[in-house]
């Protein structure tokens, strides 16, 4: 995911700002949620082959697979690992999943919202500005 990551996040959460520990833990639920949706159902094609001519960059990928199916064609996995996931993946609800997702994002939206606005800048003096101390524009400099 570290890949898409800016574009995963922005997506997701949108642009406000998050700084309060009620957000923190909404956001912790929101990417704990998204990383199961995201690595079991979210294909993604791999880059496997690269090639520069000059100018002309040739590019092959991969069929796209879930990280989860690529996780269990791995050579290297051990068949724990690989029961734990498939078992995971079976008690998974796609759809409730993104309702949960949609939700949380939706309660993250209204807490970034309902904070206090920013404070105010301190109204400025405008007779002690313009009362003379300063040189007028069309003064001389010399």
């Amino acid at each position: 995911m570290e890949q898409k990551n800016w574009a995963r996040v922005r997506e997701l959460v949108g642009y406000y700002r998050y700084d309060t520990d009620a957000e923190l833990a909404k956001l912790n639920e929101i990417w704990e949620l998204d990383r199961v949706f995201t690595n079991y159902y979210l294909p993604q094609q791999k880059l496997i082959f690269k090639q520069r001519n000059g100018a002309k960059v040739t590019k092959r990928h991969d069929v796209a697979t879930t990280p989860h199916h690529r996780a269990i064609v791995h050579v290297g996995i051990r068949r724990r690992p690989v029961i734990t996931m498939n078992a995971e993946f079976k008690r998974l609800k796609p759809a409730a999943l993104s309702r949960h997702i949609l939700a949380l994002t939706g309660d993250l939206e209204v807490l970034a919202q309902a904070k206090k606005a920013p404070r105010a800048r301190a109204a400025v003096n405008h007779a002690w500005n313009d009362s003379g101390w300063r040189r007028k524009p069309y003064e001389a400099t010399s």
